[in-house]
């Protein structure tokens, strides 16, 4: 134990289950945890982070919730998981220190909350990526079985009890070629699921570099040459002003015909209008999207009822390990904090990935 460690104060500013609440004071007894399940909203499901939107605090609760965050060093989530909340401790805690966003992809959140660089240099903001790597590298696989396994045409002739006459075969992943695009984390782990099942993964990466399992590693300015062979392609990658609609046309004719592609990034990073002509004309047999340019989906989009594409409501992180996950990141985290060293998964303020 380290005797020397100064006193902390951390506030829980999102719903978490007490017994995960009792693992963060757990991480060392210089540590004091604020937390009132009064002042949170109920959660409607497993990590349900923003809780219950008809929640409503009485003036009382509302004024102590806020006292509550802004006597904290630390907090863990968000203040009511969002970017307002969080520009409001911003400029209500002198003290505040760092951040821990329930999020992987936390930049847009601090992006949007209007925050100058100079009161971002305050304190710091880590995301919980990493932690959805598994469920995410899970749906993406999903996504490219389904599109090799043709499943949206199987629940459409079993939709209209139709047996057709020429059975169509199949592909096979084993011995076919995945893209990833973004060899963080979470592509790391989709390529891992993809190496089990026979596919050879090549990919991009900001800084190229020798990666293990991975065939070839370009930067994003190489990813037409790589497509040229790919049979499936998975985006991981965030959304930021590089990234934007990188999946443009150009890109999409780069796709040899009937590639499977799969986006659990973020929807900007695709030009929608390009990737339904990319599904009309055959370069693309099958979408599978967890993510879209602007979210909830509106109801006019395309997407939603072309026959080759699943719309997810961005959903494919979440799981029922999810609270657990990240609060074992944060107690990991936190314990890095007290013995002063360099937090993982920083937020970067100038790209906001």
């Amino acid at each position: 134990m380290n005797t020397m460690t100064p006193p902390i104060t951390v506030a829980i500013a999102v719903p978490l289950e007490a017994e995960l609440v009792d693992r963060i004071r757990a991480v060392d007894p210089s540590v004091t945890v604020l937390y009132d399940p009064e002042l949170l909203p109920p959660e409607r499901f497993p990590a349900d982070h923003a809780g219950d939107p008809a929640f409503r605090r009485t003036p009382e609760q509302e004024e102590r919730y806020w006292a509550m965050v802004n006597q904290a060093q630390v907090l863990y989530g968000l203040p009511n998981e969002s970017p307002a909340g969080l520009a409001r401790v911003a400029r209500g805690n002198p003290h505040l220190q760092w951040v821990h966003a329930m999020a992987a992809g936390a930049g847009g959140a601090v992006k949007a909350s209007g925050l100058d660089q100079e009161t971002l240099q305050k304190f710091k903001v880590t995301t919980s990526a990493g932690v959805h790597a598994l469920p995410l590298a899970e749906f993406a696989t999903m996504g490219i079985l389904n599109g090799f396994k043709r499943t949206a045409e199987l629940a459409r002739d079993q939709e209209a009890k139709v047996w057709p006459e020429l059975r169509i075969p199949t592909r096979l992943m084993s011995g076919s070629t995945l893209v990833v695009t973004g060899l963080g984390e979470i592509g790391l782990e989709t390529a891992r699921l993809a190496r089990a099942l026979g596919m050879k993964v090549i990919g991009t990466k900001r800084t190229v570099e020798p990666l293990a399992g991975i065939d070839e590693v370009s930067t994003n300015d190489g990813l037409p040459a790589l497509l040229a062979g790919a049979d499936a392609v998975v985006n991981t990658l965030p959304g930021t002003p590089y990234t934007e609609k990188l999946f443009n046309r150009d890109v999409f004719a780069a796709m040899k015909p009937g590639t499977v592609f799969v986006n659990v990034g973020r929807g900007t990073v695709v030009d929608e209008e390009a990737l339904l002509e990319a599904l009309d004309n055959g370069q693309v047999s099958y979408a599978c999207l967890d993510v879209f340019a602007v979210e909830p989906l509106p109801q006019d989009s395309p997407l939603w009822s072309h026959p080759n594409v699943l719309v997810s409501p961005h959903t494919s992180a979440l799981s029922a390990a999810e609270n657990r996950l990240i609060t074992g990141r944060f107690c990991g985290n936190l314990r890095i904090f007290l013995d002063g060293g360099e937090l993982p998964h920083l937020v970067d303020t100038v790209h906001f990935y």
